[in-house]
C-alpha cells in the first residue's frame, strides 16, 4: 500500500513536538542555570521553533496541553 493520505488536523488543534536535549548541547548561559541535570526536554511548535525548555518529559506534555497544544514525542 503506497497510497499517501494526508491527515487533517482538527480545527483549533495545533501540534507541539517534545524531545530530549542534552544539556551539554545548550549555550553556556543555559547550562549554568540547570544545576546537575544532564537532560532537559524541549517543546517545539509545528515550524520547529523552540517554545520552552523544562526539566522532565511529563512537565513538557503538561505545559503543551495547558497552552492548547497536542504534544507528540520526537525521537
Amino acid at each position: 500500500m503506497d497510497t499517501e493520505f494526508e491527515f487533517a488536523h482538527e480545527a483549533g488543534h495545533r501540534i507541539a513536538y517534545v524531545r530530549s536535549v542534552a544539556v551539554e548541547d545548550l549555550p553556556e548561559d543555559v547550562q549554568s542555570q540547570v544545576g546537575d541535570l544532564t537532560t532537559l526536554y524541549a517543546v517545539h511548535d509545528e515550524a520547529g521553533e523552540r517554545l520552552a525548555l523544562v526539566s522532565d518529559r511529563k512537565m513538557a506534555f503538561v505545559l503543551a496541553r495547558q497552552h492548547d497544544l497536542d504534544p507528540v514525542t520526537v525521537h
